[in-house]
């Protein structure tokens, strides 16, 4: 197991995903909360409805672990508890994303991403023998 990358990446970003859940547990935020904002970092979708540069940029914005992580630390040092519950939240959203296998895009299509690339095909008969 130990020489498959993507399985010890997914499996670290689950472990950092429980302790998310245990800190926020620990919180005291209520669990409806969490519910109804877990997904609110996906709405960064919205900007493929732009163009995939767009898309990228903004899904890459709201799904870089650094910035709930730094608002985390803020909050928590400042005495800001629902703060701390959405940036928990926040970052609950972008480790179970990774433990799933979905990481930042490029400016390509949506399905490229940092953990994985996917090229697309450059013309209409690699795209017939790649769907065959």
């Amino acid at each position: 197991m130990l020489t498959r990358p993507g399985i010890l990446i997914r499996l670290e970003h689950g472990v950092v995903l429980l302790i998310v859940l245990y800190l926020y547990r620990a919180s005291g935020s209520g669990w409806g909360l969490f519910a109804l904002l877990f997904l609110w970092p996906d709405l960064g979708m919205l900007g493929y409805l732009a163009n995939v540069r767009i898309g990228s940029a903004l899904y890459n914005l709201v799904h870089l672990v650094a910035t709930p992580a730094v608002l985390a630390a803020y909050s928590y040092s400042s005495h800001r508890q629902r703060l701390l519950a959405f940036s928990l939240i926040w970052l609950a959203h972008i480790e179970w994303d990774r433990a799933l296998g979905f990481g930042l895009k490029y400016p390509t299509f949506f399905k490229d991403t940092h953990l994985q690339r996917v090229t697309a095909p450059t013309s209409p008969e690699l795209a017939k023998a790649s769907a065959a």
